[in-house]
């Protein structure tokens, strides 16, 4: 399926290093790592809007399967493609990985366990319509609390700035809300299908997820300390030392 992806980027050559950000947000959030990026990656790198965020084309229906096909046109093919996903783009990036071979794959911060409440709610909030807003700065303020960004970046940083847009004089989410049907991800299905070195990380104050969950799907986990759910934006430098040690164990 075709999918007009917006997208930012840098490098050149591989390895292709693919960003994946987290339900609500864009891929601005990877921003931060441009410097240490343009210093110590060796190859080229992009961070797309997922389908239905930010500047990216809504999907009919949200499934990690279908958010992943729409990403299978930036993978190259015959070449070395690494992806770092945030929660939602952590289970993206491991769907990815079992449908084409990718050198590495490290999911931050993905919600491992899923209650009937949370799935209730979750169906809930796909199912309310678009909130229109009378101005930018309540806009702003909603797009920051959804995507866990609140208190992390200042309101005219990229990330912030794509998440909402204007229509008319009434603002809104760039976010398509019926994304938040994408339902619990079956991880251990996930992993086992790739062909590829997983790694799992958390930021030791993320409360989506706890050593343990994570350790019991039997690959590498990691705990970065100090850090919370938005560990990569928090902490560009130190998530990218993790990106570094994952690929060094392959």
């Amino acid at each position: 399926m075709s999918q007009e992806l917006r997208m930012t980027g840098g490098g050149a050559g591989e390895p292709l290093l693919l960003l994946l950000h987290g339900l609500g947000a864009t891929g601005d959030v990877w921003s931060g790592w441009a410097p240490t990026l343009a210093r110590h990656w060796p190859g080229r790198w992009l961070a797309p809007d997922l389908p239905g965020h930010g500047g990216s084309a809504p999907l009919p229906e949200y499934t990690f399967d279908a958010l992943a096909e729409a990403l299978l046109p930036l993978v190259p093919a015959g070449g070395r493609t690494v992806a770092l996903g945030h929660s939602l783009g952590g289970v993206v990036a491991l769907s990815l990985a079992a449908r084409v071979p990718l050198a590495a794959v490290v999911g931050l911060g993905i919600k491992a366990v899923w209650t009937p409440e949370d799935l209730d709610r979750a169906r809930s909030l796909a199912a309310r319509p678009v909130t229109w807003f009378d101005s930018r700065d309540e806009a702003l303020a909603r797009h920051l609390r959804v995507s866990g960004l609140a208190g992390l970046l200042p309101d005219d940083h990229p990330a912030a700035q794509h998440g909402i847009r204007e229509q008319d004089g009434r603002w809104r989410l760039t976010l398509d809300p019926r994304a938040f049907a994408v339902g619990a991800p079956d991880l251990p299905t996930l992993i086992a299908k790739s062909a590829t070195q997983v790694t799992l990380a958390r930021g030791e104050h993320d409360p989506m997820n706890t050593d343990a969950q994570l350790t019991r799907l039997g690959v590498p986990a990691v705990t970065l300390p100090g850090l919370g759910h938005n560990a990569h934006v928090e902490d560009p430098q130190r998530c990218h030392t993790l990106l570094t040690a994952a690929l060094s164990k392959r």
